[in-house]
């Protein structure tokens, strides 16, 4: 039997103009999953991580903080997250421009992005907004649909799932692929991928044990080895 730990990447900079780096924090929380696996006593055989900077430099500084000989990260453009910038900034105006309620939202979100509750209002736009995107509702050439999304995550899952035993993958991507990887080992519909993205924090772990072309899931969304300051949904 081989093990997969899947680690969402530390705190980004969503509100940013550049979203795709780490924060502070994020960079903290990074450090803290090296710390607390080297601890545990895994030695990784595999390491993976998404091609985006947030993801790339979570597996580096979590590598360094582990202080052991991990393997080099092999960069892998399946493990990339859904387009966000896409949804929210291409595909956002084309629902808000159908859908009165939903371009409320969208104000919203927008006229509260520097204020206090921008995270509340963010998140109010971005699920309906995800649902529409999930059922293909509102597309666009230049935004990766949600259909090629699922199916390169599950093309690594199962290529990984087929791959030689005995392995410890760690593998660093993001709440969406997170999502869709842990609705697909438990057989459950699309819908349930946003639910449990919604709920994946930064820098935790999500554990699966799997062989013979099969994986069950050990843990969801681990975050006690981060400290109360460090925890982040954002």
């Amino acid at each position: 039997m081989s093990t997969l730990i899947l680690v969402r990447h530390g705190q980004a900079t969503p509100f940013e103009a550049d979203t795709d780096r780490l924060s502070r924090l994020g960079e903290e929380q990074a450090r803290a999953v090296g710390t607390f696996l080297a601890e545990a006593g895994v030695e990784p055989t595999d390491v993976f991580c998404g091609p985006l900077v947030r993801q790339r430099e979570s597996a580096r500084l979590a590598a360094e903080s582990a202080a052991g000989e991990w393997p080099e990260p092999v960069v892998d453009p399946r493990l990339a997250e859904y387009d966000g910038d896409g949804l929210t900034r291409t595909l956002g105006p084309l629902l808000a421009a159908r859908d009165p309620k939903f371009g409320a939202l969208l104000r919203a979100s927008e006229e509260g992005r520097l204020g206090p509750e921008r995270n509340r209002h963010f998140q109010r736009m971005l699920e309906p907004l995800a649902e529409a995107y999930l059922r293909g509702e509102v597309t666009h050439p230049g935004v990766e649909t949600w259909a090629a999304f699922r199916a390169r995550v599950h093309a690594f899952l199962r290529e990984l799932l087929t791959g030689p035993s005995g392995r410890t993958v760690l593998a660093f991507s993001s709440g969406g692929v997170i999502g869709v990887t842990v609705a697909a080992v438990l057989r459950a519909p699309d819908d349930s991928a946003l639910t449990l993205n919604w709920r994946v924090r930064n820098g935790s772990l999500t554990r699966l044990t799997y062989g013979g072309g099969r994986a069950s899931l050990d843990s969801f969304n681990e975050t006690g080895h981060l400290d109360p300051d460090l925890t982040s949904w954002r």
